[in-house]
């Protein structure tokens, strides 16, 4: 409901009863004769308005709904539905005069406060999880609800319709409760709650309804139960009627400094009133000419708004009481802005004159008013601001404690999260902090402040205590701040003066104080005994079983326990055989033990008679347990009980004990287990041993392995059948699983046994598996060690080399011998060594080591022969001081055995280099182009140094899953199909000369180039041996070929330039070029455009351009 929705609700309830009272000075149209249907269409609608908002609106607008539905003249028979009110109002009241009536009302609306919250509670969206039930024992429930007449009625029209022995519950099929209806139901209650409150404050405005119901509140003619006085009308009334007497000035608040005025003849001062005497709300204006009420602004403007009451004089702000906010209306003002002619709170100031256009107001700082924090709280969920007597918010009904602190529970002292409403335990609602106790109980007919006594009552025990002692004198308890009685309020320079007190009759001696002095004596006198008895190990229980026993006599408790209650307990186990024996007509008489009897005499009280019944029936509903469980023998459940001492589960273990003989006897021999026998004719005995030995899930999953053992022409494992059946139940499955061809052996295997990497899906036998790799590590080099079936994965890829590695030594550390797995952790250190940049191979050997040096000279440590760092040539005097090429340029020139090689030494200095681990070879680059290092196993192309793939690569587009790799179009791969003039041609073109005649110290007639061959099993270097031809300097063709490229590759000459039409669309196909040739496109264009764009594509980035110049011939 908005702002103006209120206003008119307003509107329409003050002018209503406003023209009851003046006759017929002004009435609207629902309150004319005639229009009875008119305001239960009004009613009607205001219930359909309220139903709504209970359900999603804001409590605000609710509650107005619920003040408007009150408001309307009907009796409670046509304005209620579904409640009874007039039943539960007759029924509910008691006592003869107007207090008792006012008291029991009183009680009437806290219950009906209680169902309300009960409603609130099932209507909204976050209904708390014990919204399914309402417990008897509930303090708050047992104190309110239960203690009226027609509350577990309301309770069922709620949906509690469910009656349990603690309580009442929705059924169990209903699964929501019908938020309609009970929306229906609260609204009603939340009415009569708010006549009720009217009646008890007197502002009901037809409270002749009630004339019938509650008798005391029948109004007279021209009297009014709504706090504002009856103004008479302007013009002359047909009969003078005497004036009402003023209404009493509302009681001061405590605590509320106030400017006071000096007493002048005018009329009398405003009340202090903290509250608008029409809606409750912070006071604004205060009309003297109605017996100086004080009224909200909308109030005023709806009261004053009658004609009789237009030109009534009011006035704005404070006569005896503290100045409000004008912003928030409810802390007190703090400054007055002359600028915005307000007054505002110090919170309100600060935010509001925030603002760079009033930064600069001029403000005046007021008298410090005592805050009024103290008389109410803050909801930390709502924002609203309650009174501090209040224990739930007004608004959203949560309560007072934070919501992020833990709270104690003032009935059960358990401490329970903040987020929580209700005790965890005891199920009471969290309540807010107590108000100040009011002062103690005075002596009747007393006067005086002199004969009032400050007391307090105890939060634990409620035992009132007095003032001066600092704990409670019952439980022990410390007095807490609220306990205490509030201060007396300050006296008035008049009450100050001393006064003629009149004699007073002697007092009566009060009943309640006799009765506090006699329960705090007995109290007192009872916790000594229980504080003695802990000491001696006694707990409360048996000292108040022993008080009712030997309290007569005088005898201490715990004496008495120590000495006669052994004879006491064995009394009660005589009397109850005895009994036992006669309703057994003649039998035996039943073996009680002293602790039996003792429980029994506790929870009776101490009283032996009681005792015994309880005793005699305990052991019968323990015979009947133990008969149900198989032991039908009565002498030796009962023998087994009094060797228990009355506990079914040690008689349990008392008569088990012999049945289980056979079994620990056969568990504790040292016989061996006999293995279980699919074929034995027991079959059940066989499938208990399966349950027992192996732990199958179910008795079918033992039936299934027994007959998986038996069928014939197999030889499946019992521990291999077991664990098939304990995954699946198929049986096509657990064939499967059971029969596992090994690729390698071709034996038959369950798959537990069969070992696969995880690089691929390949499975072998273990035996199969530990054989392969124990090979490998001691005769191959560590890339090697791949799947033998598949061969995989791809040893090129680094990232799958790592991870592939991490997961292998894993899986080969349970297979593998300790000698063989340590071989393979220095192969695999070995490996990961070469990864590093200062790692160096020997020229000399095949050792590495890692070099921490800067300088160029460097010793093997395995063969103590020296090379140098950067080009891997054996070490010569002649190289210090020398870069590399210098060095070599050097060998040219001096050295006479490198000149006698002429083009053979060149080719062996420009060998072929790994790109991977660096180790250079001294062999050529002719012959097959694919080559494996012996040092890391890396396969690459020796001409351009691309990796190859036995498996599907990485690049784009590329298909091929064989063993293939990328050639570039300057690669040896491709230019070695060239002839020797097309090689020539393509340096001439580039400006780079080439030798064609070899040296003249040394013209062999075969070529000398060292190259890698197959001898008897093992790879050797030897010479080529091949045929010279003139003008190739020397070598074969080759070879010769070999040398061009090189040449070709160290001066980076792009080959594109003198391909043919076939080999130009060739090479633009392997590039992804368009080859497609356009309309009206000659062939010289159509070559110059895919010549364009080869040439744009980058020649090979890997290979080797580091050639020395070549020895040219005189």
């Amino acid at each position: 409901m908005g702002t103006l929705q209120k206003k008119m609700a307003l509107q329409y309830f003050f002018f209503y009863f406003l023209g009851e009272l003046r006759g017929k000075e002004y009435k609207p149209d629902s309150a004319r004769p005639g229009a009875g249907g008119g305001r239960k269409a009004q009613m009607e609608e205001a219930r359909r308005r309220g139903q709504a908002l209970l359900t999603s609106g804001p409590a605000a607008d609710v509650k107005a709904e619920v003040q408007l539905m009150a408001g309307f003249p009907l009796p409670p028979s046509q304005k209620y539905r579904h409640l009874k009110a007039e039943k539960m109002l007759k029924e509910n009241l008691s006592g003869g005069d107007k207090a008792q009536v006012l008291e029991s009302l009183g009680h009437l609306m806290k219950a009906l406060n209680i169902l309300e919250k009960y409603g609130n509670n099932l209507t909204s969206p976050n209904r708390p999880k014990w919204w399914r039930s309402v417990k008897y024992f509930n303090p708050v429930f047992r104190t309110t609800v239960d203690a009226i007449q027609g509350g577990r009625g309301v309770l069922f029209l709620y949906g509690y319709t469910e009656e349990q022995s603690d309580g009442l519950s929705f059924p169990d099929d209903v699964a929501e409760p019908d938020r309609e209806t009970v929306a229906t139901v609260t609204l009603e209650v939340m009415t009569l709650r708010s006549e009720i409150d009217m009646l008890i404050k007197g502002t009901h405005p037809h409270q002749e309804v009630f004339k019938d119901v509650v008798p005391h509140f029948v109004l007279q003619k021209g009297t009014t139960a709504t706090d504002g006085v009856v103004i008479p009308p302007r013009e002359d009334p047909p009969a003078p009627k005497p004036a009402p007497p003023p209404l009493l000035p509302k009681p001061r608040l405590a605590g509320v400094g106030v400017a006071q005025k000096p007493p002048t003849p005018q009329p009398p001062p405003p009340p202090s009133s903290a509250q608008c005497n029409l809606c409750g709300g912070p006071p604004m204006i205060f009309c003297p000419s109605c017996d100086s009420q004080s009224f909200c602004d909308a109030c005023d403007d709806l009261f004053h708004r009658h004609p009789a009451r237009a030109n009534h004089k009011r006035d704005r702000g404070p006569k005896t009481m503290a100045e409000m906010c004008s912003i928030c209306g409810v802390s007190s003002a703090h400054a007055q802005c002359a600028t915005c002619v307000q007054a505002l709170c110090l919170k309100c100031d600060d935010l509001f004159h925030s603002h760079p256009e009033r930064k600069g107001h001029s403000r005046t700082v007021l008298a410090a008013a005592k805050s009024d924090s103290a008389s109410t709280w803050t909801c930390v969920h709502c924002t609203a601001v309650n009174k501090s007597r209040d224990p739930l918010c007004a608004t959203c009904k949560r309560g007072a404690t934070p919501a992020n602190t833990e709270w104690q529970c003032k009935s059960c002292t358990v401490i329970n999260r903040g987020s929580s409403i209700l005790c965890e335990v005891c199920e009471r609602p969290r309540l807010a902090p107590r108000p100040s106790v009011a002062p103690g109980l005075s002596i009747p007919g007393s006067g005086s402040a002199a004969g009032v006594q400050s007391q307090w009552t105890c939060q634990v025990c409620t035992f009132v205590n007095t003032s001066s002692t600092a704990a409670c004198e019952v439980c022990g308890s410390p007095a807490k701040p609220a306990d205490g009685p509030p201060c007396p309020p300050p006296k008035s320079a008049v009450e100050a003066k001393p006064q003629a007190v009149p004699p007073q009759p002697k007092p009566r001696v009060s009943l309640e104080l006799k009765r506090q002095d006699r329960m705090r004596e007995d109290g007192l006198k009872l916790v000594r005994r229980f504080k003695e008895a802990e000491k001696r190990g006694i707990s409360p229980e048996e000292v108040y079983a022993a008080l009712r026993v030997c309290d007569g006599s005088g005898a201490d408790p715990c004496d008495w326990q120590a000495s006669e209650l052994p004879h006491l307990l064995d009394e009660i186990c005589a009397m109850a055989a005895s009994v036992h024996a006669s309703v057994s007509a003649g039998g035996e008489g039943v073996k009680l033990s002293r602790a039996e009897a003792k429980q029994a005499w506790l929870e009776t009280g101490g009283d032996a008679e009681r005792a015994v019944e309880r005793l005699l029936r305990d052991r019968q509903m323990k015979m009947k347990e133990l008969h149900s469980l198989g032991f039908s023998d009565a002498r030796q459940c009962e023998e087994a009980l009094r060797q228990s001492a009355g506990e079914v589960k040690g008689a349990l273990s008392v008569l088990q004990r012999p049945l289980l003989d056979a079994f620990h006897k056969r568990i504790w021999s040292e016989q061996p287990e006999a293995p279980v026998d699919p074929n034995h004719p027991d079959k059940e005995r066989m499938c208990r041993r399966l349950l027992a030995l192996y732990g199958l899930p179910s008795w079918g999953r033992c039936e299934l392995t027994l007959s998986l053992l038996q069928e014939p022409d197999v030889a499946y494992s019992l521990e291999d059948v077991v664990q098939a059946v304990r995954e699946s139940h198929d049986r096509d499955f657990i064939k499967r699983v059971l029969t596992n061809e090994c690729p390698c052996c071709l034996s038959i295997f369950p798959r537990s046994k069969m070992q696969s990497l995880t690089s691929c899906q390949c499975s072998v036998c273990l035996e199969c598996f530990t054989q392969h790799f124990t090979i490998t590590v001691r005769d191959k080099h560590i890339r090697d060690m791949v799947c033998p079936i598949c061969r995989g994965p791809d040893i090129n890829d680094p990232e799958q080399l790592d991870s592939y590695f991490s997961t292998l030594d894993i899986q080969l550390r349970e297979c593998l011998e300790a000698d063989v797995y340590e071989l393979f952790h220095r192969k695999l250190t070995d490996h990961t060594l070469m990864k590093d940049p200062k790692f160096l191979w020997c020229c000399h050997c095949v050792s590495g080591f890692i070099n921490e040096g800067e300088q160029m000279k460097v010793t093997c440590l395995s063969c103590c022969n020296s090379f140098c760092a950067q080009c891997k040539k054996p070490w010569e005097p002649q190289h210090q001081d020398l870069s590399c090429e210098q060095f070599q340029q050097w060998k040219r020139d001096n050295d006479v055995e490198y000149q006698k090689l002429g083009l053979a030494g060149y080719l062996r200095d420009n060998g072929i280099t790994c790109p991977q681990c660096r180790f250079q070879y001294a062999l050529t680059k002719g012959g097959c182009m694919h080559f494996s290092c012996t040092q890391c196993r890396y396969q690459f192309c020796s001409g351009c140094n691309n990796p190859y793939y036995k498996t599907a690569c990485r690049t784009q587009q590329c298909n091929f899953s064989g063993l293939h790799a990328h050639h570039p179009r300057d690669c040896l791969f491709y230019l070695r199909d060239w002839d020797v003039a097309s090689l020539q041609a393509l340096l001439k073109r580039g400006g780079v000369a080439f030798n064609t005649e070899p040296s003249d110290e040394l013209r062999p007639d075969t070529c000398g180039v060292m190259v890698q061959r197959d001898e008897g099993g093992q790879t050797a270097d030897l010479p080529c041996g091949v045929q010279t031809q003139p003008g190739q300097a020397g070598l074969c063709e080759k070879h010769y070929r070999e040398y061009l490229v090189s040449l070709i590759n160290a001066h980076s000459l792009d080959p594109a330039p003198l391909y043919d039409a076939r080999d130009l669309i060739r090479a633009c196909e392997r590039y992804q070029v368009d080859v497609q040739k356009t309309d009206n496109e000659d062939d010289v264009a159509y070559r110059a455009r895919l010549l364009k764009k080869l040439m744009e594509v980058p020649l090979g980035e890997k290979v080797p351009r580091n050639a020395t110049q070549q020895p040219l011939t005189s």
